[in-house]
């Protein structure tokens, strides 16, 4: 069990060196060399990728197996706890940015540049000289109809199910932390299962949606900026909703092995937190892709 940081404790604690920075940034150069590769249809571009997400999941397993030795072993203090809080919340407001460009994009996309190439405003001649015809009817291929014709999902279907769940999982993982502040360890340990099924169940139902939307509705990636936009949010935010999923699951793992006690335990409010963003992205994007 993770030992209470000393109040009187003010030496900040320096780490040794480490190798794993330096190991981690050679697994990224690969991975991102390997999508380059991949994307450009080179032969060893899939290999690449894969090798170089092995080596980063090594590296990361490496790494968090360190800290997590340093934090049992009770050599944080209350500044360590401080400056890991602050880094998660920067964490966070940088993945807030990043879904806020993406947002933006779909945005722009369906309120501004839509309008213009159907001729509304100064977008008369473009319009009548290039897009002749071309109706700014939401959803759409954009001029020139990309890929094909293709059907939307209905928000009433698989996707508001999908937001029960993650929805749920919220009221799952609130439950499993106030058991960890009362220690409950049995209740703990339930619910926090229960968040890492619900997630499992979420994604299971995203790839049934996907099979759904590509083999027929020909809703795929290359269905212009609908297709593009629909794809891009609802796949990174499913990525978020994967590593999510295994952090939930690692900590399931550390709360079975008695690392966090009810008064030391930031790092299953870190994974809560991060949790708890995911659901509000979904609803976010269940609104504005889904239903609007």
């Amino acid at each position: 069990m993770a030992n209470v940081p000393s109040p009187d404790a003010n030496i900040y604690f320096v780490p040794h060196s480490s190798k794993w920075p330096f190991v981690g940034s050679i697994a990224m150069f690969i991975t991102m060399f390997g999508v380059a590769s991949w994307l450009n249809d080179l032969s060893f571009g899939m290999w690449t990728f894969y090798a170089g997400v092995v080596g980063l999941c090594a590296t990361l397993f490496m790494w968090f197996g360190d800290v997590i030795r340093e934090s049992v072993s009770g050599s944080y203090n209350r500044q360590v706890d401080v400056s890991f809080r602050m880094g998660m919340v920067w964490f966070i407001f940088s993945e807030v940015m990043f879904f806020a460009a993406f947002f933006g994009a779909l945005f722009y996309a369906r309120t501004l540049s839509l309008p213009w190439l159907g001729g509304e405003g100064d977008g008369v001649m473009t319009n009548s000289l290039l897009w002749e015809g071309f109706s700014a009817a939401w959803p759409s291929a954009g001029p020139g109809q990309v890929g094909g014709h293709f059907q939307t999902i209905p928000a009433w279907g698989l996707p508001l199910l999908n937001t029960l769940i993650l929805l749920t999982s919220g009221v799952t993982i609130t439950i499993a932390h106030h058991a960890l502040k009362a220690g409950h360890r049995s209740q703990l340990l339930i619910w926090l299962g229960a968040t890492v099924l619900l997630g499992c169940v979420f994604l299971f139902f995203q790839v049934e949606e996907y099979i759904h939307a590509y083999k027929e509705l020909n809703l795929t990636l290359g269905s212009g900026i609908y297709g593009s936009t629909f794809f891009m949010l609802t796949g990174f935010h499913g990525l978020h909703v994967t590593l999510g999923t295994i952090m939930l699951a690692i900590i399931w793992f550390r709360c079975a092995k008695g690392h966090f006690s009810k008064n030391d335990h930031f790092g299953f409010e870190a994974v809560a937190w991060y949790w708890h963003f995911v659901d509000v992205v979904w609803l976010g994007l269940f609104l504005f892709v889904y239903v609007v």
